[in-house]
């Protein structure tokens, strides 16, 4: 059982971590530790490397962002909460550039891979709340939307961000058609 003053502590490096290395991917643990008001022992002590702070910021952007769609369908239909969460997905997946920064190749794998499961299963309950109202082609699959957001986060954000018209005509090709 982990006392709540250790759980305040690691809420807070994850917190200064993914704000830090978004913006320097170069930034020092020591850096970290200072802007999480914690001493370095207390960050070794939860995150022994760099790497495993940076996936542990990648798993808890993860599951915060996974963790939204059943909110996001109760309060609105499938195609508009699927747009809600593909918009909060592409945003994460920009601040993950700045993330990757400060990963090896082995780091990048290991995201990845423990991403895909969570993110897969969040469009299919998207999708199949769609299809089950009949707002989303039966045909919709989860990983060809997902290849093709990939296009959004990869896409410039300046002078204009193309990522909300090109979500348009994904969202459109997802309609069901009369």
């Amino acid at each position: 059982m982990v006392r709540s003053d250790a759980r305040e502590n690691r809420a807070r490096i994850l917190a200064a971590a993914r704000e830090a290395l978004a913006a320097d991917g170069s930034t020092s643990i020591n850096q970290i530790a200072q802007r999480a008001g914690v001493g370095s022992g207390t960050l070794y002590r939860n995150f022994p490397t760099r790497e495993s702070l940076v996936l542990a910021v990648y798993q808890d952007e993860v599951a915060r962002i996974t963790g939204t769609v059943p909110g996001l369908l109760a309060r609105m239909p499938p195609l508009e909460a699927l747009r809600h969460w593909t918009t909060d997905l592409v945003e994460a997946m920009r601040r993950k550039h700045g993330l990757g920064d400060a990963l090896g190749p082995g780091a990048h794998q290991a995201i990845s891979e423990q991403s895909y499961g969570p993110v897969i299963a969040a469009i299919t309950q998207l999708l199949d709340a769609g299809k089950k109202d009949q707002s989303i082609r039966q045909d919709a699959d989860p990983g060809d939307f997902l290849q093709l957001t990939g296009a959004l986060w990869r896409a410039t954000s300046t002078p204009q961000d193309r990522a909300p018209h090109m979500l348009t005509l994904i969202l459109d090709g997802l309609r069901t058609h009369p």
